[in-house]
């Protein structure tokens, strides 16, 4: 437990720059706070939160049971978090064609409570990063004498945790500089930023 303690610094920051990815999660916030206000917004990161949670347990229970302490299920998980990141980075760069980057406004949105929430868990349960996050990213933090399954669900907690404080900032930025934040060059900026800052985490954790 001392260890997975001494990785969380590193995981959270890995964290930090994937929640930041311009993805359909951040896009959804961000519609809702533009569109439909603070309120609309921050339920609908709450739902996402919730979704995370889902996904962090459905992960912990599964890997639990099918992989064992082994070098080689390690190593697995390892290459595949790597393969993730690399994508995710690509995916991020290749948006950068559009006039906004990938921060692409178009999603739905609502301003009921209940409508609000679950737009955001629904958008995170629908969201294959978010699954594969989950099964490949996190366990390549966990060391080989913590328990699996709890490891998972803590760096969940942090990785709920984070996306939550990440989604207010975008909720009070939104608020406090609509004008700005809606710029094609500052969406892009951000969108370059995410890419390069998600390939340095890939090629950590490969050399890791």
């Amino acid at each position: 437990m001392k260890q997975l303690l001494l990785n969380i610094p590193a995981f959270a920051g890995a964290t930090l720059l994937l929640v930041m990815v311009p993805g359909q999660g951040v896009a959804m916030v961000l519609k809702q706070s533009i569109m439909g206000g603070s309120k609309a917004a921050l339920l609908s990161a709450v739902g996402n939160c919730a979704g995370i949670f889902i996904w962090s347990i459905s992960s912990a229970i599964g890997l639990s049971a099918i992989f064992t302490r082994s070098e080689i299920a390690y190593s697995l998980l390892k290459w595949t978090g790597v393969a993730f990141l690399v994508l995710v980075s690509l995916q991020t760069a290749f948006t950068l064609r559009k006039e906004f980057g990938n921060f692409d406004l178009e999603n739905t949105f609502t301003t009921t409570s209940w409508a609000s929430f679950r737009l955001g868990l629904v958008t995170n349960l629908t969201n294959a990063k978010a699954a594969v996050y989950a099964v490949a990213f996190i366990p390549a933090f966990i060391p080989q004498e913590t328990s699996l399954g709890l490891g998972i669900i803590s760096l969940g907690a942090v990785w709920a945790m984070i996306s939550i404080l990440w989604n207010i900032l975008l909720i009070w930025t939104v608020k406090k500089s609509s004008t700005y934040i809606q710029k094609p060059t500052v969406r892009r900026g951000l969108t370059a930023l995410s890419a390069v800052g998600i390939l340095g985490i890939a090629i950590g954790l490969a050399f890791s």
